[in-house]
């Protein structure tokens, strides 16, 4: 399933390793650090124009987000609880007969 963090980004939630709020990444030596070696290979995708309220880290990128870590949360669980739904679209019990 696809995650939308916001702007033009949609990415595949098993890809995600970590959802971080902003101000914790400039409190933190180690984030501050990964985030510029991230910068320096160009795997780092920031937003134009709008506030970064999170960083979403996958394996092989980061995504700044103007969304809270709390809604991709939600968008996060929303789709795994989707996910687990049962497929009813082929049942017979629907057709006119």
């Amino acid at each position: 399933m696809f995650i939308h963090i916001g702007g033009d980004d949609i990415i595949e939630s098993k890809d995600v390793i970590a959802m971080i709020d902003y101000q914790y990444i400039s409190s933190s030596t180690i984030n501050e650090k990964m985030v510029k070696n991230q910068q320096k290979a160009n795997n780092v995708s920031t937003l134009d124009g709008e506030e970064t309220k999170s960083i979403v880290i996958t394996n092989d990128h980061i995504y700044y987000s103007p969304l809270s870590v709390l809604t991709l949360k939600k968008r996060a669980s929303m789709i795994a609880t989707i996910s687990k739904l049962d497929d009813y679209s082929n049942d017979d019990m629907f057709e006119e007969t």
